[in-house]
């Protein structure tokens, strides 16, 4: 069982602050947070720049991913290391991560840039049920999107800045690997947890 952060953008992000070597300290020095994904807008540098800092550090995992911004909505995909070619439209991103084995999620998907009720129209993986970044009332309502579709609900703090880091977390079963975490993940093997309570699905 490990408990990671699965949405969070470095200054590879244009509306981030976070510097690599600052999360990778932070997330070394979490008492139980061990594994991050990182999901900067439309580009993946920041992951390749957060690995080889994490190198030199035992215990910890990065995970690859980005955020993808599509006409539709924003959607998560993870494990993948490069970007789909254009044009960005919710099904050839999806296409191109299934081709792949990456996972797709919808991110906030009833905030500005979310996928809302149209992730029913799509073969997606999973939905980002706790949004650290989300007011809790646009946050419940991905939470009855998770009911009525059966798809997996997980968690990421959407950090932007430093002090934004672990506000929410998602605990998989699954030890610190990437292609166990992902399939964790398309198995709903997953808790999305806040500071204050769970979520089971």
């Amino acid at each position: 069982m490990i408990q990671a952060d699965l949405h969070i953008h470095t200054k590879y992000s244009s509306d981030s602050s976070i510097n690599p070597k600052t999360l990778v300290e932070q997330l070394y020095s979490h008492p139980t947070i061990k594994a991050v994904a990182i999901t900067d807008h439309d580009r993946v540098e920041g992951y390749f720049k957060v690995l080889e800092l994490a190198s030199a550090y035992k215990d910890v995992l990065i995970i690859p991913g980005v955020e993808i911004t599509t006409p539709e909505g924003d959607l998560i995909v993870l494990g993948i290391t490069e970007l789909p070619p254009k044009p960005w439209n919710v099904k050839n991103v999806i296409d191109f991560s299934k081709e792949r084995d990456g996972v797709v999620i919808v991110a906030h998907p009833y905030r500005e840039y979310g996928l809302g009720s149209l992730a029913k129209n799509y073969p997606v993986d999973a939905i980002e049920v706790l949004n650290g970044g989300t007011e809790s009332n646009l946050n419940k309502l991905a939470e009855n999107l998770v009911r009525e579709t059966g798809l997996p609900g997980v968690a990421g703090s959407d950090a932007h800045n430093i002090e934004d880091l672990w506000s929410v977390y998602t605990e998989i079963e699954a030890s610190l690997n990437i292609d166990e975490i992902l399939k964790a993940i398309r198995r709903g093997s997953v808790r999305a947890f806040s500071a204050r309570k769970s979520i089971h699905f």
